[in-house]
């Protein structure tokens, strides 16, 4: 967070601190404190002392950003509504100052960094994170929150459904659903539309994501670290409505659709080092042994070797294959080992209280 009187501080609205006062939800901390809070349980809503942190990343978004902060705290009342401006040009922070949000800044441009700050910053039970262009739907929030929070998931997906053509665009379909089939063939298959940028998360999944992505992108790599690390997770469908008249998406289909496949390609050599190299490697040998079977059969019918540089070249392909087979078994081992360490890390967290679930005590 930055610090006070920083370039980062926060803004919020004039009044709102001594509305939260009085309020029967104890919003500064996102809890609920009321005998209402009852009620919400059973909605499923949150359960007494954990602390709901709705994530909005923005830039550019001064004429939905209010809309989404509002429809939010309609239905979560009890969360600390977050608003990261991204660099905006526009009154996007000012819009969400007004609509009740904690608004704060982040200077590196990309959703990426963004989310990375935002996960580093808030100190929360249970986080969302939508984006704050008004198409995703905020009512189904209550059911994220009961999710992670009552069934004990870390991990919340949720899949675009949309009949409009304006609001999924059939080039923006087709990219997802290439890319989500190429993840769930290499990678695990518990999501249908890995690129929805509406999602929950647990305490746990948030401390222990390394957030490396600086772009669109960061919604694979979430992805992938809740199927890596084998989460309780699931998916669960909502509307999905177009933009706003005067509302522009930030979302390139050809650069941002190459940057997904590069970080693809770049997890599938990071978490699946031996499928990586030892494809590779069995390729080139392959190339190596049809380059080589014209000059063995000239061999055995003259008993010489005229093209030797080819036969040179062979060789060399040969070894580079066996050597990438092998550089791809030791990276297995060692990808093996960082993975545990990874599970270790995440099962440090402590998970949020759930019903149902009581400690036995010391003397047990």
């Amino acid at each position: 967070m930055g610090a006070p009187g920083s370039e980062d501080d926060v803004l919020t609205a004039g009044d709102d601190h001594a509305a939260r006062a009085h309020s029967a939800f104890d919003l500064s901390a996102g809890r609920i404190r009321s005998s209402a809070h009852l009620a919400d349980m059973e909605n499923g809503q949150a359960r007494e002392g954990h602390r709901v942190a709705v994530l909005i990343p923005c830039y550019n978004e001064e004429l939905t950003v209010a809309g989404v902060v509002r429809s939010f705290k309609a239905v979560l009342p009890f969360a600390d509504i977050y608003v990261y401006d991204n660099n905006s040009t526009d009154r996007t922070a000012a819009r969400a100052a007004q609509a009740g949000a904690i608004v704060r800044n982040e200077r590196r441009q990309g959703k990426g960094h963004t989310v990375r700050r935002m996960f580093a910053d808030i100190q929360a039970d249970i986080y969302l994170l939508v984006d704050g262009d008004d198409t995703y739907d905020a009512n189904i929030a209550t059911s994220i929150v009961e999710q992670i929070g009552d069934v004990g998931l870390d991990f919340v997906n949720v899949a675009r459904v949309s009949t409009s053509v304006a609001a999924y665009r059939p080039g923006h379909r087709l990219g997802n659903l290439l890319l989500t089939r190429l993840v769930r063939s290499i990678f695990g298959r518990e999501s249908t539309d890995m690129l929805s940028g509406y999602k929950g998360f647990s305490r746990r999944f948030v401390k222990s994501f390394p957030a490396m992505s600086s772009g669109f992108e960061t919604e694979t790599e979430l992805t992938v670290h809740a199927l890596e690390l084998r989460m309780p997770m699931t998916e669960i469908v909502a509307p999905y409505k177009e933009r706003p008249l005067g509302s522009m998406s930030k979302l390139r289909t050809y650069r941002d659709g190459m940057r997904i496949f590069l970080l693809i390609w770049r997890l599938v050599k990071d978490e699946r080092p031996f499928q990586f190299f030892g494809f590779m490697g069995l390729s080139v040998l392959i190339f190596g042994a049809v380059l080589a079977a014209p000059i063995f059969q000239t061999y055995f019918e003259t008993g010489l070797v005229p093209r030797l540089p080819t036969a040179v070249l062979c060789v060399s392909l040969m070894m580079l294959g066996f050597l990438s087979i092998f550089a791809g078994v030791i990276l297995d081992v060692v990808t093996k080992t960082r993975n545990e360490l990874k599970r270790l890390a995440y099962l440090s967290i402590q998970p949020p209280s759930r019903p149902g679930l009581h400690p036995r005590s010391s003397g047990l």
